[in-house]
């Protein structure tokens, strides 16, 4: 279950960093997941620009390629009790949308209609191993990572909502603490949250005594060596 004293507020903390500067701090915070828990696939950003989004995981499945079985009615209904799952607390969202079919992406749900819509609804962007369309015409500022742009929807429809998904090695299931950008997507444990401003921060320290080397007019393996060793002292 989600960690109640998890805030919005901690989680805006954590966009002041990448998704790769995330990973580094939980590497150091769960050593032990650090093969695991983050995409591993490229996807394209719809908007590589963008700052780095956090948020509570709103989940769903869709396909593409054929009709969907169910009535007109009963989609319409789907779709409703979607959009009010995805619309309810605690805030803020990023929608995680595995797409089931055998080849994922024939038809896009992410379009200039859902970008808007998701976003009037409060959410900060998605993540899919789906496509996405209509590029120049989607909602500024939503921060969408996907598995590839295409021109049509096709036969897309929801198959569950409020399920686990994989996207491209990311499980997620409803409120699991999402951090993504341009680079990709990483689930980060309720219990690591607070703990990664700090480690952070160590991590900067070290690092720039290597960078700091690294970039110096007179470097060499001798003064690589002295960083090196100085890093370890970094506490």
């Amino acid at each position: 279950m989600m960690d109640i004293n998890v805030t919005s507020d901690d989680l805006a903390l954590l966009t002041k960093w990448d998704t790769p500067t995330i990973c580094n701090a939980l590497e150091e915070i769960i050593p032990e997941r650090r093969g695991y828990g983050f995409t591993t696939t490229h996807l394209f950003s719809l908007d590589p620009a963008l700052p780095p989004i956090c948020g509570f995981a709103r989940t769903a499945t869709i396909r593409a390629a054929a009709p969907s079985p169910e009535t007109s009615e009963q989609m319409v209904a789907k779709r409703a009790a979607y959009y009010e799952y995805v619309a309810a607390a605690p805030a803020p969202t990023i929608v995680v949308i595995q797409d089931i079919d055998p080849q994922p992406g024939v038809g896009a749900f992410w379009g200039e209609v859902q970008t808007n819509i998701h976003k009037g609804l409060g959410v900060l962007g998605a993540v899919t191993n789906g496509s996405f369309r209509d590029v120049p015409d989607s909602a500024r500022g939503f921060n969408l990572i996907g598995g590839k742009v295409g021109p049509s929807h096709a036969f897309v429809h929801l198959v569950d909502i409020d399920c686990q998904v994989t996207v491209f090695g990311l499980t997620a299931k409803t409120n699991d603490i999402i951090h993504a950008d341009q680079h990709g997507a990483v689930l980060i444990p309720p219990a690591a949250v607070k703990q990664i401003t700090a480690v952070v921060d160590l991590i900067s320290r070290r690092e720039k005594v290597i960078l700091e080397a690294a970039k110096s007019a007179d470097f060499t393996i001798a003064k690589l060596k002295t960083a090196m060793g100085q890093m370890k002292d970094i506490h």
